[in-house]
């Protein structure tokens, strides 16, 4: 019998192209924007991301659309998400009867925290053009910066497996 090995540096080739959004308009809306601009159809996923942080878990919104002819997956990614923490303070005081709560941002990548919004294109490799496509993107209104971002130097590039 024949024994196939699998080797883990077969899975670290990175097979897609990301792009970082800052823009501070909701996810729905921007998805619908860059529908307009760019000839895909982004579509809300019912599979959020999940995420477990020591603050807690969180789910990110994603918006995909699988273009079938070009072999192409697209992907808007919400980066950043607050969480709600219940504070278990041991004070008995006057208002100890009542829960207060605090809230935490997460952060899908943290190294790009000012980042709201990632694009990540799956499989596209010559045939798609991060320059073209953040030009586009950019003639958004409300849309302050967009720019190409090196999948490489990303230390938590786990996050993006999905």
């Amino acid at each position: 019998m024949a024994v196939h090995k699998l080797h883990i540096d077969e899975f670290d080739d990175i097979d897609y192209q990301l792009i970082a959004i800052h823009s501070p308009l909701e996810d729905y809306r921007l998805a619908y924007y860059i529908n307009q601009n760019l000839p895909i159809n982004l579509r809300k996923s019912d599979c959020n991301i999940h995420i477990s942080h020591k603050e807690g878990e969180t789910q990110f919104t994603r918006f995909i659309f699988e273009d079938e002819k070009r072999d192409i997956l697209w992907n808007l990614i919400q980066n950043q998400n607050e969480i709600s923490i219940a504070s278990g303070g041991g004070n008995a005081g006057l208002f100890a009867e009542e829960g207060h709560s605090f809230s935490a941002k997460i952060y899908l990548i943290p190294e790009f925290k000012k980042v709201d919004y990632f694009l990540k294109i799956e499989n596209g490799d010559a045939s798609v053009e991060v320059s073209k496509i953040a030009n586009c993107i950019k003639k958004i209104d409300r849309v302050s910066t967009v720019y190409a971002v090196d999948a490489e130097k990303i230390k938590s590039k786990n996050n993006l497996i999905f």
